[in-house]
């Protein structure tokens, strides 16, 4: 169940500082848990401090990377290559740089597809890794979910005033029209399936986002995600200067 008192807020002294915390946060969840663990990612350059560090010293060593799967919790539909796209900077940053199997890798298709079409092949695969085609609290489809905070109040892409934010079936849907490029995203049933999940904020920009999803503002998207586990929000000082 939710957090009674809402996400837990730890802030941390610069996006160098809350790197270094989620990582030792993620592998401490990691090594916890016997057998699979599915691991979903946010893109942005907050979270790329994170995926680095977790490919050196002393996360490359004792990551339990053989039983982990990554997945994405959204992507702009354009090539893997191109600098936009959030699997790139995952490879860049994560996985070529650690000894992750190919097989634990999950993206999302956004190549020879319609956008409606790699939304359903990715749900597909979603579903075949979970083995149920339903989702269930005693059992999350991701036992760590990670999210950032757009300035305007979004998280994956999940935007202000699109239809996606209504869709409780799927749980991956195409966004048309909310930015210059087409989006895949996950659905709000398929990100609050997770056992834990962790918004990564920072910058003095994102302080006033953030006290308003404190305050659990249903405005913002961000806010309206209720996960069926325990959330954190990682903060560092600029971020979080008027958000505790």
């Amino acid at each position: 169940m939710p957090h009674p008192d809402g996400p837990r807020l730890e802030i941390l002294a610069d996006a160098d500082a809350l790197a270094r915390h989620a990582a030792a946060w993620l592998l401490a969840a990691a090594t916890a848990k016997a057998g699979k663990f599915a691991i979903c990612l946010s893109g942005g350059s907050t979270p790329q401090r994170l995926y680095r560090l977790l490919a050196d010293p002393p996360f490359r060593t004792t990551f339990p990377w053989a039983r982990a799967h990554w997945f994405w919790g959204d992507e702009r539909f354009v090539p893997r290559d191109d600098p936009r796209s959030n699997y790139r900077m995952v490879h860049e940053a994560l996985l070529s740089r650690a000894p992750i199997p190919a097989a634990n890798i999950h993206p999302i298709p956004t190549e020879g597809l319609s956008p409606d079409a790699a939304a359903a092949e990715y749900e597909r695969a979603l579903r075949d890794f979970h083995g149920t085609a339903q989702l269930a609290p005693e059992q999350p489809l991701f036992d760590v979910t990670l999210l950032g905070l757009g300035p305007d109040g979004h998280t994956a892409s999940l935007f202000p005033g699109t239809a996606v934010l209504r869709e409780r079936t799927r749980w991956v849907a195409p966004v048309v029209g909310a930015k210059a490029e087409t989006r895949l995203t996950l659905t709000y049933p398929a990100l609050e399936s997770s056992r834990r999940t962790a918004f990564l904020v920072t910058g003095a920009e994102k302080s006033a986002m953030l006290a308003r999803l404190r305050r659990a503002d249903d405005a913002l998207p961000a806010a309206r995600l209720h996960p069926i586990g325990s959330t954190w929000i990682f903060a560092d000082q600029a971020a979080a200067q008027a958000a505790s």
